[in-house]
């Protein structure tokens, strides 16, 4: 962390509301937060409005201001940390954005925000089967060295989170609220392991509440963190397509994985794919594509075991289907049928999906 009082001056001029194009305009111009904020509002005026070049002459010498205190005795414990553009931890990836944060507030070890990355992301109403993709993908990608990128949202982000903290590797939480709070507040268990493994990260400042508008800032920093963006499940609508295409701008790789013709939770990776995103059936089609040389001493995750002999998972297809229909295919009535789809469940083979569906597992 940065000594007290650069700290401080940092933080009076982050805690200044303007946009982090301007701040970074004021970066070049002046030097340094503190030639900004010794600067007087006619010097600042060549850059601001009126309004804000006041508020940012006013910041550099207040006396009592609790926000500032906060953040101060924010720093103060234990795991947290303010990376700015002059600290030789703050994450070079981030530079490839025009509007990088001049701050970053960091719980955890920010050591993982400057590994290998990838980011991985999906749909909040995610499926039974896209839930067990995401956490399996992250476990791997984790073992292999990458750090797992991640909004900290419920659905496929909480699951690569989850994944990302089983292998060697470790995962970051990006955020789109203040560092004091979680959200969705059933992801707090999760955030406890993050912050002990990995890291949390926000551009938000103590007390910033989950606002729509945050996310797809927060989303900019997921896709300039990772070597790539990974898209479990999305709807057309999916916040998830806007950082793939975030991604795809500043020049990273863009990953999807196929899903079922009739599920609304694949359309939007098919769409990706339909645009050129590499289509993955497994976290090697990623190590090959990225090719990034492996860790020392992290080892692949050892593949899952398969069984694509079982009569019953061929008759199943690839496509959920649900009882009426097998017992159809088959010819075994429903009640044997459960059984032996409980069996297959047991054994990681099928997933139960909602409304009574089976879907064969990978």
């Amino acid at each position: 962390m940065p000594r007290n009082a650069d700290a401080e001056v940092w933080l009076r001029f982050v805690l200044t509301p303007l946009s982090c194009r301007l701040r970074l305009k004021l970066l070049r111009e002046f030097g340094s937060p503190e030639a900004v904020l010794a600067a007087s509002v006619n010097q600042l005026l060549d850059w601001l409005e009126p309004q804000q070049a006041v508020a940012l002459a006013e910041a550099g010498g207040r006396s009592e201001w609790s926000e500032l205190s906060q953040h101060l005795d924010w720093l103060a414990e234990p795991d947290n940390r303010l990376l700015t553009l002059a600290d030789a931890a703050y994450p070079a990836a981030l530079l490839d954005l025009p509007d990088a944060p001049a701050a970053l507030y960091v719980k955890g070890d920010p050591a993982w925000l400057c590994r290998p990355a990838l980011a991985l992301v999906g749909s909040r109403q995610a499926t039974p089967q896209g839930l067990e993709n995401a956490e399996i993908f992250a476990a791997d990608l984790s073992q292999s060295g990458y750090t797992v990128v991640s909004g900290m949202a419920a659905g496929i982000d909480a699951a690569a989170h989850a994944g990302g903290l089983a292998g060697t590797g470790s995962t970051v939480a990006v955020v789109g609220t203040g560092l004091d709070r979680v959200y969705p507040a059933a992801n707090r268990q999760l955030a406890h392991r993050i912050v002990e493994r990995g890291a949390m990260v926000s551009e938000f400042p103590l007390g910033y509440p989950p606002k729509p508008e945050h996310f797809p800032r927060r989303n900019r920093l997921i896709a300039a963190l990772g070597l790539g963006c990974l898209v479990v499940e999305a709807t057309l609508g999916s916040g998830s397509l806007i950082t793939a295409r975030q991604a795809a701008e500043l020049g990273r790789e863009v990953f999807a994985i196929p899903g079922s013709i009739h599920s609304p939770q694949s359309k939007g990776c098919h769409r990706l794919i339909k645009d050129g995103a590499k289509l993955v059936e497994s976290a090697q089609d990623i190590h090959d594509e990225l090719a990034v040389p492996q860790l020392p001493g992290l080892k692949p995750a050892a593949p899952r075991a398969k069984s694509g002999e079982d009569p019953m998972l061929v008759q199943m297809g690839w496509d959920p289907v649900g009882i009426d229909t097998l017992s159809t295919r088959t010819g075994v009535g429903a009640d044997v049928l459960s059984a032996t789809l409980l069996t297959l469940e047991l054994d990681g083979l099928v997933s139960v999906l909602p409304g009574g569906r089976y879907q064969r597992m990978g």
